[in-house]
């Protein structure tokens, strides 16, 4: 679990009181920053108190997170100063958070990031690393995994040593999000929830959070009586609650879904989740039910035909990785699985997206 987590309006601007007991003389803090706030220094870039040797380092998530991109920001980082930082501050959405992480492990553990997807396979402590979300939804900020593909599959760093030493949960970073963004993004809170709550690794620990996540988003996301403030608030709660679950269970078919749409074609989490997703009634009615009017309710339309081109390679392709991610389908399906879910199954579910 994460062990320290601030909260609250304008808790961003405790970062330099919250990390100075860490830093390591002139070893510095590095901030990987989402280049959306490139353009915005006065939201972030000027609010935080650089000091010594410290770096900015903004970092584009037009595309999905790779294991190559961490590769080449930990050679940025080992080649630039000879000796560890004293930590990595993530600030951006979930694809930031899990760069962070991800370059953390790798600061401290020899190879590619590629040799370490999959579960426990890290083997030495991660340096020092701070999640601070401007965008609310993943669970990044409270999980153990960091999901980047790689060359050969789409597949998360899940360990021990991958949260975040400390969060900064401060709602007045996610004010600005656009709507869509909010909504694809907040999705995958609930999607967490639905596939946490029927999945068969269910247990008491993570049933609490899910049910706390999935009251609060259908609080923020079916009513309609929060002032925009309230709603911020309690959708970063509802993604940290959601987050917790998952922590303590796994996800399922549209995860596993999204992972291969992913890895194909692109297509970022939070929305290719929500396409997946409008298409499990079969494994979900009830979860997708209710976000059919979610969709309705904020006039969100999908994009339709994303796997219209696609060829039979890339096809298959989407199926193996999907299928590989063996933890999702037994928690969503039980240990026989296999039994009801193979390549054919899946193609004519992609085909219809």
């Amino acid at each position: 679990m994460v062990p320290k987590v601030v909260f609250g309006k304008g808790a961003f601007d405790q970062i330099g009181e919250i990390i100075s007991p860490v830093r390591n003389g002139i070893a510095p803090f590095i901030y990987l920053i989402d280049s959306v706030f490139e353009n915005n220094i006065s939201f972030i870039e000027d609010r935080i108190p650089l000091r010594s040797m410290d770096e900015i380092i903004y970092v584009s998530t037009e595309e999905e997170p790779k294991t190559s991109q961490v590769d080449e920001l930990v050679n940025r980082i080992n080649s630039t100063y000879q000796f560890a930082p004293s930590g990595i501050i993530g600030i951006g959405g979930g694809s930031i958070l899990d760069l962070s992480k991800a370059v953390a492990i790798m600061l401290t553990n020899p190879g590619s990031a590629a040799d370490y997807q999959g579960w426990d396979l890290v083997k030495n402590k991660a340096v020092y690393h701070v999640g601070i979300p401007t965008i609310s939804g993943t669970g990044a900020e409270v999980s153990r995994t960091t999901v980047l593909t790689g060359p050969e599959r789409k597949l998360g760093i899940n360990s021990d040593f991958t949260p975040f030493d400390q969060v900064i949960l401060d709602p007045e970073l996610i004010n600005d999000v656009p709507k869509n963004q909010w909504f694809y993004t907040g999705m995958d809170c609930y999607i967490h929830c639905v596939e946490s709550l029927n999945g068969t690794y269910l247990n008491a620990f993570s049933q609490s959070y899910g049910e706390k996540a999935l009251d609060l988003c259908k609080e923020i996301f079916l009513e309609n009586n929060l002032e925009k403030e309230d709603a911020d608030s309690k959708l970063m709660m509802a993604s940290w609650h959601g987050g917790m679950s998952i922590a303590y269970s796994q996800v399922g078919v549209a995860h596993a879904m999204s992972y291969g749409l992913a890895y194909v074609l692109g297509t970022k989490h939070g929305v290719g989740n929500c396409i997946v997703f409008d298409k499990l009634e079969k494994y979900y009615p009830e979860g997708v039910a209710i976000f059919k009017k979610m969709k309705e309710y904020h006039n969100i339309t999908l994009p339709v035909g994303v796997c219209a081109d696609i060829t039979s390679e890339q096809l298959d392709t989407m199926c193996e990785v999907a299928l590989s991610l063996e933890p999702l389908w037994e928690n969503a399906l039980g240990k026989d699985w296999k039994s009801e879910v193979n390549a054919e199954v899946l193609k004519k579910i992609y085909r219809s997206l």
